[in-house]
């Protein structure tokens, strides 16, 4: 498992460059981005090279985070990959809340980031169906 950020941000111009800049100051890489929206408030879901400086620099800054584990799980860049790891999920009668897909650098494989209610026992189980977890994209 990982360690990923979501921060909790107005829905406003400028909101995004703001956030950027206070991971700049703080020297810290982002890796992957998703935001999610709503008509007044946004979540912000990242990977980042240090989370607890990212955190801390972000707390400072006014913004509400929390940092949380999620399950991270290489797939094969190839046609399906995504819809096979999502059949093992469906046959092991479990229920994502919510899914995205990045890509590392350092495999050069896709990544599918997943929350789940019970993640150490998903863990185990896609590991016992030959997928692999990770525990650093950035590394």
């Amino acid at each position: 498992m990982i360690r990923q950020i979501s921060v909790y941000a107005e829905n406003a111009q400028g909101t995004m460059k703001k956030i950027t800049q206070v991971l700049a100051d703080a020297d810290v890489n982002m890796n992957t981005l998703i935001t999610n929206d709503s008509a007044e408030f946004g979540i912000i879901r990242m990977l980042v090279n240090d989370t607890d400086k990212a955190v801390e620099g972000l707390r400072a800054a006014g913004y509400m985070c929390r940092a949380e584990q999620v399950l991270a799980v290489e797939i094969t860049d190839d046609c399906g990959s995504l819809n096979r790891l999502l059949e093992a999920l469906t046959f092991g009668n479990i229920n994502i809340d919510y899914l995205y897909v990045t890509y590392s650098i350092y495999s050069k494989l896709p990544i599918a980031i997943l929350r789940t209610q019970d993640m150490w026992e998903v863990e185990e189980f896609l590991e016992g169906k030959g997928y692999h977890s990770i525990r650093s994209i950035t590394e």
